[in-house]
């Protein structure tokens, strides 16, 4: 099962996409934990992320590419993945189709006015990478794995505003992209994490 999880940030990918890979057992394949693991070893390809990513930009069609090309031709990923955070372009879109085929899209609606709010409240663990919300946070360390939890940089409003953007410029294309396909699923993000998953699954099984 190949899949791909299409939204807004804080709209939900990774808590979704991770529940997923739990459940079905194939890989999550984060395209923002990629970057934000070079940008921490301080990676050639780290050191380009972080120029866009600073900025709330997307990261050169090029450079992602052929990093999920290369991962999605590991072993791990040879019965099936979930991709968070690709493709972003409608160009991103055209390139994944010429080496990989896709079964779903699952796109996660939510109301763009509710994202600043998610994401300027959003918490990840330093260890696992976890995520949090501060309006349901009871403690200040990660529940699963005792890791403490910090504001990731690109989470501050200047900055949300710029991703926000660039998401309705250059991502939301996407949604009719894969309309036309016939692949795209919609799904409503307002409510819990829980009755979100319990909908994708409903459609997966």
């Amino acid at each position: 099962m190949n899949l791909i999880i299409l939204g807004a940030p804080g709209a939900g990918k990774g808590t979704q996409c991770g529940r997923i890979s739990a459940k079905w057992n194939i890989p999550s394949v984060s395209t923002g934990d990629i970057f934000r693991k070079n940008i921490k070893e301080q990676t050639k390809l780290g050191v380009l992320a972080k120029n866009f990513i600073e900025k709330g930009q997307l990261v050169p069609d090029e450079a992602v590419i052929d990093i999920v090309k290369e991962r999605l031709a590991e072993e791990d990923c040879k019965y099936g993945f979930v991709l968070d955070g690709f493709p972003r372009t409608k160009s991103q879109a055209e390139e994944l189709s010429r080496f990989v085929n896709i079964d779903k899209v699952i796109n996660l609606n939510i109301e763009l006015e509710l994202l600043s709010a998610r994401l300027t409240g959003r918490r990840m663990c330093s260890k696992c990478g976890e995520i949090y919300n501060i309006s349901f946070l009871t403690s200040c360390v990660c529940s699963k794995c005792g890791g403490g939890l910090t504001q990731r940089d690109d989470d501050n409003e200047e900055i949300i505003k710029e991703r926000l953007r660039v998401y309705l410029e250059q991502t939301k294309p996407l949604i009719d992209f894969y309309k036309q396909t016939g692949l795209l699923i919609n799904i409503q993000t307002d409510v819990s994490a829980e009755i979100v998953f319990e909908r994708i699954c409903s459609i997966l099984e």
